[in-house]
């Protein structure tokens, strides 16, 4: 193993490349074909200074270093200005390797400090110091095995996580008068290019992704968006850029930038996190820990300051301590986790810890609550450079079930939170808020969270929902059959009993009367549960054995998917389409069907229906409501003593299932209508 410290001191006599005279050049740094290192880019300059070092770890010195000079172009592809070869096994023989890709021009130099040191058994530096004139030429790939130290230990000091949301008025490029817009990102190397839009002037991507930052300082992210053009050279619709200097850290932005040199706007959030970790000690000196702190937070929270800054419900402080037996990501039979916390469209993430199933990230991170109903969403992930991160394991904590101050270990989950995954993490958190405010925010519409997965079609998903809608109209039905029960005289001292409740309740009805029904139930639940009876228990258990079941479902479609065919998994989610399909038709059916009550689709129908609207309006305009509904309610509580063999039915459903649907109509009422004559 080898350490190879380079100092890029600068180039000399380069090529020109922009239409002024000059080039704005930055170097890459390649082994193997793969990137080690990028320079900064020196603006309008021939003669650049760059003084840069890096630090890289080798373990075969047969491999070239190839070294790569391009010209920045902001939004459009950088100039190739040319490239050399640095053959680390001749570093003392100096020597100037040339290749025929440009053999009649001269490109310039580069100035290069190289030194290479052993890194086991003898520490004798051999350090050779290389002043060198290469000129560039072609392009040429090796391959190489990068040792793992290297592509794990990176040089970046903070993560830039950004979330392209939409677009606002774009420039129409199109024939048609609109555009198919996407969106290019450009942060130094780093590059993210979004999906399409097709046919639209105000585009919604809903896109996330990070880069990493390199600079303690910040830089900058270029922004470009295009017309997608097929057969053809994609338009330029505009460009623009952040600063992220300008952005404090540790906070999530929402941007909206105007396009230069075109129209519209793009709306984005922007988080910058470091990637250090915080030692105990820092964790023990935050804000809701200093006791003089504390105390102004929770004076700017008081009752006294309810209608102060009424978006400012409140703050919470989540603490991400450690993290115990996480599934193993890699094939070392390790993972490399890093963890976001996520409340709402604010986002904040760790840095990794590298080769551990049991990571100590003791981060400190703080958000401003906005509602106090939002869920507080923590997710582990490995970290994989070369694709997009491997998931861990979840958890969502609703902030009002949150007991501040107290460390507690939670168990991961899974993406859907429908069962248990491997390991367990470690917070504190403590909520501090206005009850005043919070209850203000609940009666204004909640805040969208832009990024969200998209839906996918599952039989699992389709079967659980459907089991709840199911379980919603059972005790609908439930109901409906106890009233009824009411009325057979099935158990003659309950039919008398709401006999009589219903007679005084009618008679003596007033308006203030249906709030304080609706009390009832809610006063009655609060005594069960202050007694011990808490019947929200039953439902808990209930929808927890629905979702367990599911997920034993889906796990056994995972290990039987390789043997099931097509048509077996047709028939899988045959049952449960046809009851969703049975229930859709219901639904549907009779909402056409009074639709074709007042279209005249049937005029017999829809005269009876006038005749019997005529009826109830007299009815309605002569005698009081009360006397109506006393004289429906004595009706149905005798109709059995009057006749018990009568069979108990509805008017008005009788009335529709008449009427024929939208179906029906095509299939057997066509020719009758005037327009199918």
């Amino acid at each position: 193993m080898y350490q190879l410290d380079i100092t890029l001191k600068r180039g000399h006599g380069l090529a020109i490349r922009d239409r002024g005279g000059t080039s704005d050049p930055y170097v890459k740094f390649k082994i193997a074909g793969k990137e080690v290192f990028r320079s900064k880019t020196i603006h309008k300059n021939l003669n650049p200074v760059w003084d840069e070092k890096v630090t890289l770890l080798v373990d075969n010195l047969r491999e070239p270093l190839y070294v790569k000079v391009f010209d920045y172009d902001f939004g459009l592809q950088d100039d190739f200005m040319g490239s050399a070869y640095l053959y680390l096994e001749s570093l003392e023989h100096q020597s100037i390797n040339k290749y025929p890709h440009y053999p009649d021009q001269d490109l310039g130099s580069l100035e290069l400090a190289v030194t290479l040191s052993p890194k086991e058994g003898d520490f004798r530096e051999a350090t050779m110091l290389l002043r060198r004139s290469c000129k560039r030429s072609s392009k040429q790939h090796q391959s190489m095995r990068l040792s793992d130290v290297h592509r794990k230990s990176q040089l970046w000091r903070g993560i830039v996580s950004i979330s392209l949301i939409e677009g606002h008025d774009m420039q129409p490029m199109d024939s048609n008068g609109f555009s198919d817009p996407y969106v290019k990102f450009r942060m130094g190397h780093q590059k993210y290019k979004s999906k399409t839009i097709a046919k639209t002037l105000n585009p919604q991507w809903r896109e996330q992704f990070d880069f990493h930052l390199y600079d303690e300082q910040g830089g900058f992210i270029d922004i470009t968006v295009w017309d997608k053009d097929a057969g053809k050279k994609d338009d330029f619709m505009g460009r623009c850029q952040i600063d992220l200097s300008q952005l404090p850290k540790e906070q999530t932005h929402r941007l909206d930038l105007p396009l230069d040199e075109g129209e519209g706007s793009l709306v984005l959030l922007v988080t910058l996190t470091a990637s250090a970790a915080v030692s105990i000690a820092d964790l023990s000196v935050n804000m809701l820990d200093d006791p003089h702190e504390r105390h102004e937070i929770t004076q700017r929270y008081s009752l006294l300051k309810s209608f102060h800054n009424i978006k400012d419900v409140g703050v919470v402080q989540v603490k991400v301590i450690r993290a115990e037996g996480l599934m193993a990501a890699d094939v070392t039979g390790k993972s490399d986790p890093f963890c976001v916390v996520e409340l709402s469209n604010d986002r904040l993430q760790t840095h990794t810890v590298y080769k551990n199933l049991n990571p100590e990230w003791n981060k400190v991170f703080t958000f401003n609550v906005k509602d106090i109903h939002s869920v507080l969403e923590v997710t582990v992930y490995d970290e994989d450079r070369d694709r997009s991160a491997d998931f861990l394991g979840k958890v969502a904590i609703p902030l009002l079930a949150i007991h501040s101050g107290e460390r507690k270990a939670y168990v991961l989950k899974s993406k859907e939170l429908t069962g248990p995954t491997k390991g367990v993490i470690f917070l504190e958190i403590d909520v501090i808020y206005n009850a005043v405010k919070a209850g203000l925010r609940t009666l204004v519409p909640i805040e969208q969270k832009y990024i969200e997965e998209e839906p996918r079609v599952s039989k699992q998903l389709l079967l659980q929902n459907f089991n709840r809608v199911r379980r919603c109209i059972l005790f609908l039905i439930n109901i409906g059959c106890y009233v009824n029960s009411c009325f057979e005289w099935e158990s003659p001292q309950r039919s008398i009993c709401a006999f009589v409740f219903f007679v005084l309740v009618v008679w003596n009805f007033e308006l203030y009367m249906v709030p304080l029904a609706l009390l009832l139930p809610m006063a009655w639940n609060y005594i069960l549960i202050a007694s011990g009876k808490d019947t929200r228990q039953g439902d808990v258990v209930t929808v927890e054995d629905l979702l367990e079941d599911e997920d034993e479902d889906f796990d056994k479609d995972d290990k039987d998917s390789e043997r099931k065919g097509f048509m077996n998994k047709l028939y899988a989610i045959q049952d449960v389409c046809i009851s969703v399909q049975t229930a859709l038709d219901e639904v549907a059916s009779y909402a056409e069907r009074i639709k074709n009550t007042f279209n005249w689709t049937v005029p017999f129908l829809s005269c009876l229906a006038i005749v019997a609207l005529c009826v109830a309006t007299v009815i309605i305009y002569f005698i009081p409501l009360r006397y109506l509904v006393l004289a429906w309610g004595v009706n149905k509580f005798t109709k059995k003593l009057r006749n018990p063999y009568t069979i108990d039915n509805n008017e008005l459903l009788d009335f529709l299932s008449r009427m024929p649907s939208d179906v029906q109509v095509v299939a057997q009422f066509y020719e009758l209508l005037p327009w199918g004559l």
